[in-house]
Formats: C-alpha cells, sequence, structure tokens
C-alpha cells in the first residue's frame, strides 16, 4: 500500500511546499487530502506518482521506497496513478478510443484485450457511446470520463483524484461521484478537493493541509466537526455538519440519510426533489 513518510519539498527557489508530511492509505479506502489554495495538495500528489521528488522524506509503496528511475516509475505507474483536474493534461489521441489505449499498446498488449479492456472501462465511466468520436468535440464532462477511463485501463491499485469535480455542472458531478463510488468497490482512491460536501459524503479519512503541513487528520465524522481546524485551514463545515450543529439534529453522512430521516420523523409533505 501507498505511504508517505516525512516528505518535505521545497520549489526552486527554496520556498517549502510540504514539510514533514505523513499520509498512510492503510487508514481509509477513500482518503481525502483538503485545504486552501497554496496549502500543497496537488505538489503533493505530485510527489506520490513520482513526477516530482521530495527534498526530504520519502513515498513507499507495499513497504518499499519507490525509485526514481525511468524504468520503475514506468511500472510504478501502472500501480499508482493520478487523474489530473484538467482533462486535456492527459488527453494526448484525436480519438477517445485511441487514446484509451495508448498505454497498453506501448506496453504491448494484443490488439483483441487491448480492446475488451478499453471498451470495459468505457462502459464503467459512461463514455462508450462517444468512443469513436474525436477529443475536440467533447464536453469538459465528457472529458473527465475520459481522463479517469484512460488512468483505470491500466487496472493499477491506486487512483489520485486532482479535483475531480472542478468545472462540473451539479448533474456531471453527481455522475462523476458514482463513477469514483464504483471505482472505490475495487481500488484505493485518494482525493483532493476545495469541495467539502463532495469530501464529506466519499471519503471515509481525511487530511487537513495548511501551508505545506498537515494540521489534522482523522475520520470524516470527526475531522469535520471541529470548526477551528477548518478555519484555521480557511474552509468550510459541510452542509450537513451545519445543520447538525445548528439545528440539533443527528449527523448525517449523505443528503439521503437526512431526507429518510425527515420523511420517517415528519411525514412525506415536502417534496425534497
Amino acid at each position: 500500500m501507498l505511504e508517505v513518510k516525512n516528505l518535505t519539498y521545497s520549489y526552486e527557489d527554496g520556498t517549502k511546499a510540504l514539510e514533514n508530511v505523513n499520509i498512510d492509505l492503510k487508514k481509509g479506502k477513500k482518503i481525502g487530502i483538503i485545504g486552501a489554495n497554496g496549502s500543497g495538495k496537488s505538489t503533493l500528489f505530485l510527489n506520490m506518482v513520482g513526477i516530482l521528488k521530495p527534498k526530504r522524506g520519502n513515498i513507499l509503496f507495499n513497504g518499499e521506497h519507490i525509485k526514481y528511475s525511468k524504468k520503475y516509475l514506468r511500472e510504478y505507474r501502472k500501480k499508482v496513478n493520478i487523474v489530473f483536474q484538467d482533462p486535456d493534461k492527459q488527453i494526448f489521441y484525436s480519438n477517445v478510443y485511441d487514446d484509451i489505449a495508448f498505454a497498453l499498446r506501448n506496453i504491448g498488449y494484443d490488439e483483441e484485450e487491448i480492446k475488451s479492456r478499453v471498451n470495459k472501462v468505457l462502459k464503467r465511466v459512461g463514455a462508450y457511446d462517444f468512443k469513436d468520436k474525436p477529443v475536440h468535440f467533447l464536453s469538459y464532462g465528457q472529458k473527465k470520463r475520459v481522463a479517469i477511463a484512460g488512468i483505470l485501463v491500466m487496472d493499477g491499485d491506486v487512483i489520485l483524484f486532482d479535483e475531480p469535480t472542478s468545472g462540473l455542472d451539479p448533474l456531471m458531478t453527481r455522475e462523476i461521484v458514482n463513477i469514483i463510488e464504483d471505482i472505490s468497490k475495487d481500488k484505493n482512491i485518494i482525493i483532493s478537493s476545495h469541495d467539502m460536501n463532495l469530501i464529506y459524503e466519499i471519503c471515509d479519512y481525511i487530511y487537513v493541509l495548511e501551508k505545506g503541513k498537515v494540521i489534522k487528520e482523522g475520520l470524516v465524522n470527526e475531522v469535520f466537526t471541529e470548526k477551528e481546524i477548518l478555519e484555521r485551514a480557511g474552509l468550510e463545515e459541510p452542509w450537513l455538519v451545519k445543520i447538525n450543529k445548528r439545528l440539533g439534529l443527528p449527523l448525517f453522512k449523505d443528503e439521503e440519510e437526512f431526507f429518510s430521516y425527515w420523511r420517517e420523523k415528519y411525514g412525506s409533505g415536502i417534496d425534497w426533489s
């Protein structure tokens, strides 16, 4: 499993971006990394996939320090990889199918195996219907699906999602959330996001970053009820935490739990749809 131990990273000008950061994926199946802009979330992710190399500390995968040779990283990224915030950063081919097939062809899989794996992930992320469509005709949300499929096709162990719902409308946000929830059934995921409602709903364990340091970690329902920590990190409480504190209602994990509770207690006279 993936682990970050005492990681410190500095930019070329000497500015410290991360300081003595420790992250352990064994603590949750769906890990959240939260913090304001400039807190170090994206830099941490780039260190975790070996794009950046820390000044001090280590990234461990299955108990062994990762190495930075091209040969090692090529194998490592079959197991641990990232879906970037901007899908255009990882879509290179003009055709959806060929873009997702590229990595498998580069490794040397035969075309029958490639076809089977590509079609499987396209269906899983809801992109099969536009698999032959030119990429430049895709919507932003469709590109997000293709970017996820391009990582999913490698069948790795850990996927990092950097701001997965950024720039999406509410409907597409819900669809991407459903895709991530589905992926988490058989893979470990790590999500960074400014959307505290998203992190609260999806994740089971979170780390709070402030100016490159982890200032708090713990179970979601524990960390998000510590208002002082969230304010220090420049973050807001999720809406379900707010109604728990301000209305004295139970702390619900998602809106369906809240609606079910309300209907049972007060009846179904209100149309929540």
